[in-house]
């Protein structure tokens, strides 16, 4: 199965570095990295250690609903290219463990796609979980359950 990974889409990206509001109706927090665990959602890559980058809430669904979770995410605070490809990051590998989970086309969990797997296997997670048409994409979130990326069929 061919997939769809992609980044946070680039007119929010662009928003909340003009200053717009997160999902907690806030402006983002400037910071700089430390280390090597601060992935950019925009555009999936490692931010580099000491590279200015924003803190801020994000809610990777359209509407209000029991299940629009909200969690931290980091983006780099200068442009960056949006990730559209149809592979999984290279690094997504080192996430030990990842959470990963299907939801529907109404954006509620399955609740028999949730599991906690190596990093790895997400490349076949995914295609596993996607080869159900109910499902409408999937979402990778970190061992923390910080949203990642959403992966659909290409």
């Amino acid at each position: 199965m061919k997939l769809s990974v992609q980044g946070i889409q680039s007119s929010f990206v662009r928003s909340i570095r003009d200053g717009g509001s997160d999902a907690n109706g806030q402006p983002a927090q400037h910071r700089y990295a430390e280390g090597l665990a601060n992935p950019c959602r925009h555009c999936l890559e490692l931010i580099n250690d000491g590279d200015e980058m924003l803190i801020l809430s994000y809610r990777p669904f359209q509407s209000l609903q029991p299940y629009a979770e909200t969690g931290p995410i980091f983006l780099h605070k200068n442009g960056c290219q949006h990730y559209k490809k149809s592979t999984i990051p290279a690094w997504f590998s080192f996430l030990e463990p990842a959470i990963i989970r299907g939801y529907d086309e109404n954006s509620w969990i399955r609740y028999d796609t949730g599991d906690v797997v190596p990093g790895k296997t997400l490349t076949e997670k995914c295609c596993e979980i996607l080869s159900d048409q109910s499902i409408a994409y999937v979402h990778i979130r970190s061992k923390f359950n910080c949203f990642q990326c959403q992966v659909e069929r290409a």
